[in-house]
């Protein structure tokens, strides 16, 4: 049997299938661009961040131990003919002198991992120019710095800083001067 759709129901159905087509898409209308102002011209560079002492690399060289007729020595530097630091006990006298050859300072400032002391400091007598502070051997900042974690800085005004290894010859220097 066959079944025939009235012309109006035929109608009806095309009408119902058509409305099920959604409206056709409409774009908005691309954006008219400004004109770019003209470019500035680049600008410098923000500064680098400052490098704190504890980050930085060890200056180049190593330490060297010395048993002489004062007492001892410790030097530090690339060779043994050029020293850029030198500490050295005088036993008769119980003291530790920090030696830093160059343009001489009144002012010699360690850094440890404890923390920082400025010590006083003058031109060496009899030597090159260098500066030199003289410490007591029971200076509890010697300690400091013979157990600062992996380095110390030492610093004399107009020179550049030291950043040393904090090695086995330091102390060993110190406890010369204590014994």
């Amino acid at each position: 049997m066959r079944f025939k759709l009235p012309s109006a129901a035929l109608a009806t159905a095309f009408l119902l299938l058509a409305s099920c087509v959604g409206a056709p898409e409409q774009h908005a209308p691309a954006p008219v661009s400004a004109p770019r102002p003209a470019s500035a011209p680049p600008s410098a560079p923000p500064p680098p961040a400052t490098v704190q002492w504890q980050d930085r690399g060890t200056t180049s060289g190593d330490w060297r131990y010395q048993v002489d007729g004062a007492g001892s020595v410790a030097l530090f530097g690339v060779d043994a003919q050029s020293s850029l630091f030198v500490i050295r006990c005088d036993r008769g006298t119980r003291r530790i002198s920090f030696l830093r050859p160059g343009l001489a300072g009144t002012a010699m400032t360690v850094r440890t991992s404890y923390g920082t002391v400025s010590w006083p400091a003058s031109a060496a007598v009899g030597t090159a120019p260098a500066t030199q502070a003289i410490r007591a051997a029971n200076d509890t900042a010697l300690d400091q710095i013979a157990y600062s974690r992996g380095r110390f800085a030492v610093e004399v005004p107009g020179q550049p800083t030291l950043i040393l290894p904090a090695w086995a010859e330091v102390g060993r220097v110190v406890e010369d001067c204590r014994a």
